[in-house]
């Protein structure tokens, strides 16, 4: 099996999205520095955050001191410094994330913009610090997998500083895989070419698809290497080492407050800051006062009000987020309230994915057994670290205030914004129904039913006969069905996963002993092992014909009630002609036709690994247009290729295949940890 390590990023508004989080203004005061010739050493760095909030100065000592792990109480940064790489080279560059820092575009000279990548490659390593930088770690806590795990902390990322542009707006840059840290705990602040890759590519690409996301500027590899278990199954192998350059409004989280926690009653471990009120309330007015300003005005003497109004926005934008991620089948792997952003941005992209065959129960982590982070469970997840945050603000907002805030918006923000833009990918344009979200709700158990491609899917919808001039479904049934899983990919899907008399023996301990049962696996585990039971009994029963006729005949019903509510919605519109343009425009705009799948992303990592980025290179450029624009042709999305056409995982075959391909037969067997 090939291993991914994923990271994402993020936003790009197609339709209005509510409160996008734009970057802080810089003040007027900083005064400008004159550009040097060179072409990053014109950034100009006004670093509020370490100005604003406490840092901890670091020990004195043997060298390598300052690094060294401990928990660092009564700061929210600490002073540090990136270690070295050798012979760091630059695998790809976003252009559209650099030019948010105000560089411009690359220079036609090929000798001008090797030159680039050498000082890029130089200064986004780590190797060299750009003028002005003040490289520190952020102190935050974390609630992982519902547990409170106490201190963690920026173990593998660097704060540079925050470069303040000539369009007034502050972007903080930071350095993931820069060494270690006062957090790096037993690990070595290290990140690896694969993961780094991941990240890289996904920030960039949640940004294209309109979703409110870090951004990602550079990855940049190394000839430096750390030893790596890929599996955990004891056999590390060593791997290059990779620096992606972040950049963000801010990196703060919902973690950032945790600091404060006092023991746990579950863990028995407390935040390195506890009892400090005071730094709570300064990073409350560093946070509102920089990122939330209309929050600050309008409530300017009520701290109260203030903090309640800052929760209430916090709410609903992370509502917003996870609605977001939804409908384009995005899938975050760890959503532990160290990975949730303050500004309501998708942040720390690891073991993320994309749908692919669409499974509500998907869990992307392979080391989430039990499944707490699945798809479905992302929106309940999210509200449940609120929840963590609101019991971090208290007492500077009262809990009982935060938790009456958190019930009356989240749940209705986040049904408003999802069903939307639900709305918006299947056209529906005009009048609001009540039926469309039982509409919403059948497709999906189609999708379900069927082993329907997502993201393809939907694509599909935006070409389909809404009028009756055009009745015959047969056609575009074909194109549909063509996107159902075939019978090998659902026998390879639900193949039991445990021995046969491990199962056995897990089932009579859930009734003689489940305390047992619990220190060995858990009921959730054994029940999806008992449906991968059931699911491959059934397919075995099952011919491809039959498989096919039953996915058509789902596929059908669904349609013909998709063409009745098309046909009110045009009947408001009473212009056809027009609102049959704003249908294709708005479902063009919201039904992507390419996003970051594991075998795309496989095949550029193998590629990067063995020296070659330009697939890298190809893929983020892909990604740049992940809709169909104006006037473009329409291409139909593609059935899998045979797995002779595309060998094994990243050989040179599978990197040519189309990108909007539903995922070979060998993507099954990506494990991402």
């Amino acid at each position: 099996m090939a291993a991914l390590r994923l990271t994402l990023a993020a936003a790009r508004a197609r339709l209005p999205l509510a409160r996008r989080p734009p970057p802080a203004p810089c003040s007027a005061s900083a005064g400008a520095m004159e550009p040097e010739p060179r072409w990053l050493a014109g950034l100009r760095f006004d670093n509020r955050a370490l100005r604003a909030l406490p840092v901890e100065t670091p020990p004195s000592g043997p060298e390598g001191a300052p690094s060294a792990p401990r928990p660092v109480p009564g700061a929210c940064f600490s002073r540090v410094r990136p270690a070295p790489l050798r012979q760091p080279r630059v695998v790809a560059l976003s252009e559209p994330a650099l030019a948010l820092l105000g560089l411009g575009a690359p220079p036609a000279d090929a000798a001008a913009r090797e030159a680039r990548e050498a000082e890029a490659a130089l200064f986004f390593s780590g190797n060299a610090l750009l003028p002005g930088a003040e490289p520190a770690a952020h102190c935050y806590c974390g609630h992982q997998f519902g547990q409170f795990a106490g201190q963690l902390g920026d173990g593998a990322a660097m704060y540079l500083g925050e470069v303040c542009t000539a369009a007034g707006e502050r972007w903080e840059l930071q350095l993931k895989g820069a060494g270690p840290t006062p957090f790096s705990r037993q690990a070595d602040g290290r990140k690896v070419l694969r993961s780094s890759i991941r990240e890289f590519l996904c920030s960039e690409a949640m940004f294209h698809l309109g979703i409110p996301t870090t951004r990602a500027g550079a990855c940049v590899t190394s000839q430096s290497t750390v030893e790596r278990d890929v599996f955990y199954d004891g056999n590390p192998r060593p791997e290059q080492c990779a620096v992606v350059l972040r950049v963000a409004p801010t990196f703060l989280r919902f973690g950032s407050f945790e600091i404060f926690k006092s023991s746990d009653e579950h863990t028995g471990r407390a935040g390195p800051s506890v009892g400090r009120n005071d730094i709570r309330v300064q990073m409350l007015d560093y946070v509102i006062s920089t990122f939330y300003p209309e929050i600050q005005a309008t409530h300017a003497s009520d701290s109260v009000q203030r903090h309640a109004a800052f929760f209430r926005e916090v709410t609903r934008r992370t509502a917003q987020l996870v609605a977001e991620w939804q409908c384009v089948g995005f899938c975050h792997g760890v959503l532990n309230t160290d990975n949730m952003s303050i500004v309501g941005l998708t942040i720390d992209y690891g073991p993320f994915g994309f749908l692919d065959r669409y499974d509500p129960d998907h869990v992307c982590n392979a080391s989430d057994t039990a499944g707490r982070y699945s798809y479905s469970r992302q929106p309940e997840v999210c509200k449940w670290n609120l929840q963590k945050l609101a019991e971090a603000l208290d007492p500077a907002l009262p809990l009982e205030l935060a938790e009456a805030i958190l019930a009356e918006e989240f749940d209705a923000e986040f049904h408003r914004h999802y069903l939307q833009k639900m709305r918006w990918k299947l056209g529906l344009v005009r009048a609001e129904r009540e039926e469309d979200s039982a509409l919403v709700a059948r497709l999906l158990e189609t999708m379900h039913l069927t082993g329907a491609d997502f993201t393809n899917s939907f694509y599909l919808l935006s070409s389909f006969p809404a009028g009756p001039e055009s009745p015959d479904l047969d056609e575009f049934l074909a194109a549909l069905t063509a996107q159902c899983a075939s019978l090998e990919e659902l026998r390879l899907a639900f193949r039991p996963q445990m021995d046969p008399r491990q199962l056995s023996m897990m089932l009579m301990l859930a009734q003689s002993n489940p305390q047992l049962l619990a220190l060995i696996g858990t009921r959730a585990s054994l029940a999806r092992e008992l449906e991968r039971v059931e699911r491959q009994s059934r397919l075995e029963q099952l011919s491809p014909a039959e498989l096919h006729s039953k996915n058509r005949s789902h596929w059908a019903e669904w349609l013909l009630e998709y063409r009745a509510r098309l046909e009110k919605d045009q009947e408001a519109a009473g212009d056809t002609a027009a609102w049959q343009a704003e249908r294709v425009r708005v479902m063009h705009a919201n039904n992507p036709k390419y996003v970051l799948r594991n075998y795309i992303a496989q095949g550029a990592i193998q590629a990067a690994e063995s020296g070659d980025f330009s697939e890298v290179r190809r893929v983020l450029k892909l990604l740049e247009t992940p809709y169909r624009g104006e006037g473009e042709a329409a291409e139909a999305c593609e059935a899998a290729e045979p797995e002779e056409a595309s060998g094994e995982a990243g050989g040179v075959a599978s990197r040519r295949r189309s990108y909007s391909c539903k995922p070979p037969l060998w993507a099954a067997e990506l494990c991402v940890t």
